[in-house]
């Protein structure tokens, strides 16, 4: 492993004039044609040890960092995963937009394997995990009433387009804790409350990623039905892993596409706040705030502690 260079992580998340695009996903995704000056990089973080190292290069002239979500082996189980030193070392790694790409079930019967669901909400059944930056010590309250940036969406919908991808734009993820598939019961009741998709990783990683003021977008992708479906099996690992197999290059030929989409569509600032999300989040006095837990903000909220 090599260690971090100066130019790639910005521990004290300066504002950058250039976009960085972030990968958060399974293995093998980084295997994408026309990445250059490639290498993996550890990033330590006040937060714990991440999924794993991160993996960067550029393509068409924008750097990119690929983290392995469930690390290189897919050694880490959802509950597992610690989501805020994932979301830490990519902010210090410079990166200013996240795609997160994860395998889910379908609620819907136009949901069929191997559609791609670009997600706009999110409805959070996790129970087992760290899910703030903030705490005793210093408070914050961010909004999460639109949860994933649609500047990111745009640009994902036209790249799918572009490939002739089956896609579909808007949906509602519910993220459940794992690592056991759904009752019936629950999935019929997750139907019932207008749910389109379920999987097991996106929560807290998209709060996280608004707390530390980055773009971030999910594409889902369908691998299976989940357990309501009267005409198809129950869900089982080996068909899962057998349609992920199938998508994996759909996956990557949408990275590559979207990644000179996005870096031409960001300005100086999101146009939708997500890079000003603190702005008025922090509300504990000055004077009551935990130094300690201040240092381990330093990348996350270090833009507006620093004005403070």
């Amino acid at each position: 492993m090599g260690e971090p260079s100066c130019d790639l992580v910005n521990p004290m998340n300066e504002q950058h004039t250039k976009p960085v695009v972030g990968i958060l996903g399974g293995s093998g995704l980084y295997e994408i044609a026309g990445l250059t000056d490639t290498q993996w990089i550890e990033i330590e973080s006040p937060w714990g040890a991440p999924s794993d190292a991160v993996f960067t290069g550029s393509l068409d002239g924008v750097r990119v960092v690929f983290l392995p979500r469930h690390g290189r082996g897919h050694v880490h189980a959802p509950s597992d995963i610690n989501y805020r030193a994932n979301i830490d070392i990519l902010k210090r790694a410079g990166v200013t937009d996240i795609i997160s790409l994860s395998a889910v079930g379908s609620f819907r019967e136009h949901f069929e394997p191997g559609t791609f669901v670009i997600v706009d909400q999110f409805i959070d059944r996790t129970f087992a995990r760290e899910k703030s930056f903030f705490g005793k010590g210093m408070v914050a309250h961010v909004s999460m009433a639109n949860p994933v940036c649609a500047r990111l969406g745009d640009a994902l919908q036209a790249a799918a387009f572009d490939l002739n991808l089956k896609v579909v734009r808007n949906g509602t993820y519910l993220c459940m804790e794992g690592p056991q598939f759904s009752t019936r019961a629950e999935s019929e009741l997750y139907r019932s409350w207008g749910c389109d998709v379920i999987g097991m990783t996106n929560m807290p990683e998209a709060k996280l990623a608004r707390e530390a003021e980055m773009c971030y977008a999910t594409v889902a992708m369908v691998t299976d039905f989940d357990c309501w479906h009267p005409h198809h099996d129950d869900v089982e690992v080996a068909d899962i892993i057998k349609v992920l197999s199938q998508n994996a290059d759909n996956a990557r030929a949408l990275v590559k596409s979207v990644v000179p989409g996005v870096a031409a569509a960001r300005l100086a600032t999101c146009t939708h706040g997500c890079d000003r999300a603190l702005d008025s989040a922090m509300i504990t006095a000055p004077e009551a705030r935990d130094p300690a837990l201040l240092a381990k903000l330093d990348a996350v909220a270090g833009r507006v502690l620093r004005t403070q």
